[in-house]
Formats: structure tokens, C-alpha cells, sequence
């Protein structure tokens, strides 16, 4: 059974789809940007057939996701992740579920998972250790075959970029789509079903937020600080972990460390997957697996 519903966690009235069983296991499966809840229609079926309370939240931006105050500034730093869904936690009740997220999701579930690890039970992690290190980011670049990937970053960079993502919003998703995962075959309906998550009034200030931050161009939300700070040493994951690893995906390297072994203390397993940045959508069985294993 699939419920859809709003609740306020933190500053957010966080849009919530939920399926399975309330008494079971619970799981929250974070999407990425620029997708939605949709990414997780097969995972959260399979995972509430085998009894889980699966938790698919819209982000931040995202869906029917809304901030409560005008004045709370549209950050899409990753402290403010983290908040989020520490918040959407604790107004669900959640009694240490699993979590697990690939992109901007992942990182929301890593930044918990290191910070609060009493608060949750596991976690499942597209690309490994996702928490951002700003202060490298700017002073090391990458290898110019792998600069030419953030093309998206360097354009949010700029006040054309953020005219280009207002008036282009889906076509760019779509663009990003196709590269980051260039095996995967998804069609026209099952892109419109997520393009119109991008609708929401914050997505465009959130996201383009979110890329101005990672590289110290824009200052976080001062409400964020102390938690960012904390981003910024780096900190072990010590919750059981699984690593998926796409093997197809186009800026896996950009996302996550390979050295999974030096951030991760409680490292369950480590599994390659032939599928590009969205492995909850393109195998939806294996990262169902993954969780289950946990």
C-alpha cells in the first residue's frame, strides 16, 4: 500500500511517499538531482513486499516539497541536506532505519550516517564516501577529460546559467540524463513523469545554491555552520555500509572516493553494477538487494 502525505520536519513541509508495512524495518531512499521520487517506484515495492516501511521523501526543490518561511534562505548546501532528512526522521519516528542515496541523496545519507550514526542502522551509498571536501574542490583541479564534465556546475556558476536552468529546466535534466547514464534507455513518459517535480518554486534557487556553495562562491546558510564545519574534517563512516559502484556511470569519479576502505569502518561490501548514475532506477533489483543485505 502507497501512501502520499505532508509533514513538517524542520523547515520544510517535506512531501512523502510511503509504502509497506508501518511496523516494519524502516528504509528512506533519497533521490538525486536532478531526478525525484519516481527513481525509487521499484526499488520501494520490491523492499515493501519483502515487509519494509520504505519513506521516499521529495528534497529539497523538489515535488510538492515546500519551505514553511520565505525568510529561510534556499540553500542547497550539504549541511542543509543532512538536516533534512535528520529532521524528516525524527518527525516520522523512524526508529534507526536504513538509508540509502545516490547523488545528492547519498550525500544527505552520508553526512547522517557520520555525523548521527546512532540515528541510523546502515546505510547504502551510490559512489561511496559522498561528503563534500570544498577546501580540495577548489584548490585541486581534475584532469581535464574529467573538468569537461561539470559543464552544468560552471554554467549554474553564472547569472546565464541560472536564466538557462529557469527557462530550460527539464531540458537540461534531460541532457544530464543521458549522459550520466548512456546505456540506459528510458523513454519520454518515464522522464515526464519526474520532469514535473521541477516545478517546485525553489528548485532553481536550491540547485543553483547547491552548485555555487561546493565551490566557496556563495556563503551556507548561517543556521548550517556548526554542521558544516564538521562536513569539513571529513568524518569516518562507522555505520554497516554497502558501496554500489555504477561502472557505466559518466561522473562517478566527480561524486564519490574510490578508496571506499578509508572512510568507510564498517564496510559490508563493495558492488559493481553495469548501470549509469541512477542505480535505483536502471536496477532496481540489485540496489533492492543491497538494502535487503543490510
Amino acid at each position: 500500500m502507497e501512501r502520499m502525505f505532508t509533514i513538517r520536519a524542520g523547515v520544510l513541509d517535506v512531501a512523502v511517499e510511503r509504502h509497506g508495512d508501518p511496523s516494519g524495518a524502516s528504509v528512506v531512499l533519497l533521490h538525486g538531482f536532478p531526478y525525484d521520487t519516481r527513481a525509487y517506484d521499484d526499488v520501494a515495492r520490491l523492499l515493501a513486499d519483502a515487509g519494509r516501511d520504505v519513506v521516499v521523501p521529495y528534497l529539497r526543490g523538489f515535488g510538492g516539497t515546500r519551505f514553511t518561511d520565505r525568510a529561510t534562505m534556499r540553500s542547497g548546501e550539504q549541511a542543509a541536506l543532512a538536516h533534512d532528512l535528520r529532521e524528516l526522521v525524527t518527525a516520522l519516528k523512524l526508529n534507526k532505519p536504513i538509508v540509502a542515496g545516490y547523488d545528492w541523496g547519498g550525500r544527505a545519507a552520508c553526512a547522517v550516517a557520520a555525523l548521527w550514526p546512532e540515528e541510523v542502522s546502515g546505510l547504502v551509498s551510490v559512489s561511496g564516501y559522498l561528503i563534500q571536501d570544498i577546501d580540495a574542490a577548489n584548490s585541486r583541479p581534475a584532469p581535464p577529460h574529467l573538468e569537461k564534465r561539470y559543464w552544468y556546475q560552471y554554467y549554474l556558476h553564472s547569472e546565464r546559467g541560472r536564466a538557462g536552468l529557469t527557462e530550460y529546466r527539464a531540458e537540461i535534466a534531460q541532457t544530464l540524463w543521458t549522459d550520466w547514464s548512456p546505456t540506459w534507455r528510458f523513454g519520454d513518459s518515464e522522464f515526464g513523469a519526474t520532469a514535473a517535480s521541477f516545478d517546485n518554486p525553489d528548485f532553481v534557487d536550491v540547485v543553483v545554491h547547491s552548485y555555487r556553495h561546493r565551490y566557496g562562491l556563495e556563503p551556507g546558510d548561517p543556521a548550517y555552520a556548526t554542521t558544516q564545519d564538521a562536513l569539513a574534517a571529513q568524518p569516518e563512516i562507522t555505520v554497516p555500509t554497502i558501496v554500489i559502484d555504477p561502472t557505466e556511470d559518466t561522473v562517478a569519479g566527480l561524486y564519490g572516493a574510490s578508496d571506499h576502505d578509508a572512510h568507510f569502518t564498517d564496510l559490508v561490501d563493495v558492488r559493481a553494477l553495469d548501470c549509469g548514475h541512477n542505480p535505483p532506477q536502471e536496477l532496481p533489483g540489485h540496489f533492492a538487494d543491497a538494502i535487503l543485505t543490510l
